[in-house]
This record gives C-alpha cells, structure tokens and sequence, in this order.
C-alpha cells in the first residue's frame, strides 16, 4: 500500500480545519452564528499546547482568535496578569464559553503542587479553577495528552498524584468532555475542533471521545511507509527509508491524521524525519509505549 498524497479525499482530510473556521467565520460575519467566549486553563502541562495553537497557519490563530472566538482567558498570552487577570476569568465564568483545559490536575494534598493564580490573598490549585469552570462550561475540550489521558504528568511515579482533566472533570463534576490530544496537539485539531462546536454543536466522536474526522484512521492506516510493512521490509535502524515497525514504531496503535497533516506549516512530520512515532497521541502515553526506539 503506497498513500496518495494527491488523493482528494486525503487532501480534502488536510483542508478541513481551514474550511471549518472559514466557515464558522462567515456565518458569524453574516449573523448566523455568534461568537463564543473561549477560557482556556493550562493546568499542571507545560504550555505545549498553547505553544503549537501559536503555530498555527491554516488559518493563522490571530484570525481565530479575533474572528472566530473571543480569547477570555488564558495565563500564557492574555496581557491582564494576577488579580485582574483573574477577575477577568471570574467574569468569562458568567457568560456562555468553551472550556479548554491543558494540562493534567495535581489532586495530591488537595491540589497544593499546582498553583496556577492567587486572589485576595488566597492561592488558587489548578484541581480548583478546573471544577469551577468545568462546572459553568458549555463545552470542554481536553486538549493535549495530559489533559485528555494524564500524559508525560502522570507517568511514573507521578508525586503529585496528577490524573487527566477528563478524569477528574468526570468524577468531579459529572460532564462529558472532548478529547483532544497529541503532545502537543495540532493546532488544526484545535481549531477545528472548536469551528465544529460553533457550526454544528458537539462533532461526530470515536468510542474515547475524539473527533473521528482528526483521530478516525491510525497512523499505520495511512503511513507512507505501509507497503514497506506489507512487504515484511522493515528498517534495522534509524534514518532508514524502511518501516520502522521492528523499531518500535507506535503508529499502528496511534489514531491522528499526522501522515497527511503534518507539522510546522506541513513541512514534516517524525516519520518523514526518520524517527519512529512514539504514540505521543495514545492513552498511556509515555509509559504504555516505551521503549520508544528498539533497537
């Protein structure tokens, strides 16, 4: 098996986050739909995946982010700091608004490991400001693998007794949450998955909750390196054009779109770089897929 990178149906896979905003931008423009109010929580992560939304360039996240949504909260890129930056957020809990949480929630000793803002001399725990806004939330999006799964935050021997935000959001205040992971996620699944939200309310999602038009096929199902695999021609070390499944490759058990899509403005992607995928996407990410490389 050899992917088409030419294929429409892929090439129409790629687009779909560009043309999701597109689209929600124009109903919006045109009074069809409104904007939401975006409140974006980073918990006990580290900022990856605000950090990959910054790199996003199809559309460019200042279009979503002035065009689409109304950015309330966010620690990292608001320009309110401390207490009015939380009064900001006290405010945003008022309205309709999407939840998106990155990170995952420290719940040892009630939380104390993750102090994410202090207000009127209190200190405030991620655990905290996650059920609040949870419970307020129209929608959540867990975005990234810790948030989604507990990820890198809650590998071995995890101190700080940290478990994914949807987990806790679960348990704690009873709601459903869209997983949205990857370490870190794309910016596409991101904005698309929040373009779906304002069109069309929650889009179609797999058994785990993910959105199945990113997290429908694995990596193996697509990889340009299939027929390699089903010719039984597999790679004896890194930087080798062949599969890299006797490497320990993760993508037959990895669900994204990362063949097609790619990253940094579609340039590559780790396979395409000669690296096995460490199934940074999966559940039980990292300690379920090491070793990463066998060799």
């Amino acid at each position: 098996m050899v992917v088409d990178n030419s294929c429409p149906i892929l090439k129409s896979k790629t687009s779909i986050a560009q043309r999701l905003v597109n689209l929600a931008v124009s109903q919006i423009q045109n009074g069809n739909k409104k904007k939401m109010n975006l409140v974006w929580i980073e918990a006990a992560g580290c900022s990856g995946n605000i950090i990959s939304l910054l790199n996003g360039c199809a559309p460019n996240v200042g279009y979503f982010l002035t065009d689409m949504v109304n950015l309330k909260y966010n620690n990292s890129i608001m320009t309110a700091q401390g207490e009015e930056a939380q009064e900001e957020l006290l405010a945003a809990l008022n309205t309709e608004f999407i939840l998106i949480v990155d990170g995952a929630v420290s719940t040892k000793d009630n939380g104390i490991y993750n102090i994410v803002g202090s207000y009127k001399g209190k200190e405030i725990t991620g655990m905290e400001e996650v059920k609040r806004a949870a419970e307020k939330a129209k929608y959540i999006l867990t975005v990234g693998t810790c948030a989604s799964y507990g990820g890198i935050s809650a590998a071995r021997p995890n101190p700080s007794e940290c478990i994914s935000a949807a987990d806790f959001i679960k348990r704690e205040v009873n709601k459903e949450v869209i997983r949205v992971p990857g370490c870190p996620a794309h910016p596409d699944w991101v904005m698309g998955t929040v373009a779906s939200l304002i069109l069309f309310g929650e889009p179609e999602l797999d058994e785990d909750r993910r959105p199945t038009v990113f997290y429908g096929v694995t990596i193996h199902d697509i990889c340009p390196r299939r027929s390699y695999f089903e010719k039984r021609i597999f790679a004896k070390s890194v930087g080798e054009k062949e599969c890299m499944f006797k490497l320990g490759c993760r993508g037959p058990v990895t669900k994204t779109d990362c063949p097609t899509r790619k990253w940094d403005d579609y340039v590559n992607w780790p396979i395409g770089d000669n690296t096995p995928c460490i199934g940074c996407a999966q559940k039980g990410f990292p300690d379920a897929m090491e070793p990463f490389i066998n060799i």
